[in-house]
């Protein structure tokens, strides 16, 4: 099972970008799938989550500004992110929840310039 997530960089607060995350090796659809961020100093947090059925759940401090989705027959969720302060300066990680168990991806470095 491998998740291989794109789409970080570098952007300017108040821009955008979308995160990519596809899950291969499994047969089927991940149960959940999640992103999450990690700031230096600071514990790993949940970004956003979305059921196989399109039920989604955000984070506080991302809440109008990200979107998640996915597309379920390509196993692949997305992170739209707009409105990006330097706060949202993190690590992310994608997330796969399948057959009971938790798979993660390696992180792509978001970094947003003041």
């Amino acid at each position: 099972v491998q998740l291989q997530a794109s789409g970080g960089g570098l952007v300017q607060a108040g821009g955008s970008l979308r995160l990519s995350c596809a899950l291969s090796g499994i047969s089927g659809s991940a149960n959940v799938m999640a992103w999450y961020r990690q700031a230096p100093g600071k514990q790993r947090e949940l970004v956003a989550s979305i059921s196989s059925g399109g039920t989604t759940k955000y984070g506080d401090s991302v809440k109008g500004r990200f979107t998640i989705s996915r597309d379920n027959a390509k196993n692949t969720v997305y992170l739209q992110m707009n409105s990006l302060k330097p706060e949202d300066t993190a690590v992310y990680y994608c997330k796969g929840i399948y057959a009971g168990m938790s798979f993660w991806g390696k992180g792509t470095q978001v970094t947003v310039s003041s």
